[in-house]
C-alpha cells in the first residue's frame, strides 16, 4: 500500500502527452464516511490513468444501503473487495455510518494547501483499516499527521467557519451534477456513479468510447 504522500503521477492511459493535455482533468467526488469511496481511493490512479482532482464533499447518504436489510450482506463483500485489492482487513468504526463532517471539513482545509489526496487517503485509512471514529479530533489530527499537516494548524482551520460554506458549495455544485452518492467521477460532462463504474471512467479518460 502505497503511503499518502507517494501518489504517483501517472499519464493518460493509450494517448501522447499533447492528446492528454487537451483533456480535462477528471474529478473524483467521496464521503469520507462511505467505504466505497475509500476502495475507490486505494485505486482511483490505476482505474483512470491519471491522479484526478480530489473533492470531499457531504454526499446525501454515505451508502445508499447503510440501512438496508442486506446491510450485512453489503459490508461483508466490501470486506471480501478490500483483501482483493490487497488492503489490510477493512475494519468498520462503531458507529459507521459515521458523522464525517469535521472530516470533511479537514479534507478542504487539505485541499486548500495542496494535500487533500494525501489526508483524504490517510483518514479514509484510519476509518477503515484502523476502525477508528472520523468525528473525532485525535482521528483527524493523526490523519493531517500522516501527511506533515500540523496538529496547531488544522485545529485553528477547523475553527473557521469557512471551511464549512466551502464543503457546502462544492457538495451542492456535485449534487447539481448528479452525484446522489460516492464515489463518482466525472470526466468532462460525464459522470460515472459508482465504484463499479471507475473502469468505464478511465475510458473515457482515455479517450475511448463508454
Amino acid at each position: 500500500m502505497a503511503a499518502p504522500s507517494e501518489l504517483p503521477v501517472t499519464r493518460h492511459a493509450g494517448g501522447s502527452d499533447a492528446r492528454a493535455a487537451d483533456r480535462p482533468q477528471p474529478v473524483f467526488y467521496y464521503d469520507l464516511a462511505s467505504p466505497s469511496a475509500y476502495l475507490a481511493a486505494e485505486r482511483i490512479v490505476a482505474a483512470l490513468g491519471v491522479v484526478p482532482e480530489f473533492q470531499p464533499i457531504a454526499a446525501p447518504v454515505a451508502e445508499p444501503w447503510a440501512h438496508a436489510p442486506d446491510r450485512e450482506a453489503r459490508m461483508a463483500e466490501l470486506e471480501r473487495r478490500a483483501l482483493v485489492q490487497g488492503l489490510l482487513p477493512l475494519r468498520w468504526p462503531a458507529a459507521w455510518p459515521t458523522d464525517a463532517a469535521l472530516a470533511l471539513r479537514a479534507a478542504t482545509y487539505a485541499r486548500g494547501i495542496g494535500k487533500v489526496a494525501a489526508f483524504s487517503l490517510a483518514a479514509f485509512r484510519q476509518a477503515f483499516a484502523g476502525g477508528r471514529d472520523l468525528a473525532e479530533l485525535d482521528t483527524i489530527l493523526l490523519a493531517g499527521a500522516a501527511c506533515e499537516i500540523h496538529p496547531a494548524a488544522l485545529i485553528k482551520a477547523l475553527e473557521r467557519s469557512s471551511l464549512a460554506d466551502e464543503l457546502a458549495r462544492a457538495s451542492a455544485a456535485a449534487a447539481s451534477l448528479g452525484v446522489t452518492h460516492t464515489p463518482a467521477v466525472r470526466v468532462g460532462e460525464q459522470l460515472f456513479v459508482g465504484e463499479e463504474r471507475l473502469e468505464q471512467a478511465g475510458v473515457a479518460v482515455s479517450g475511448g468510447a463508454t
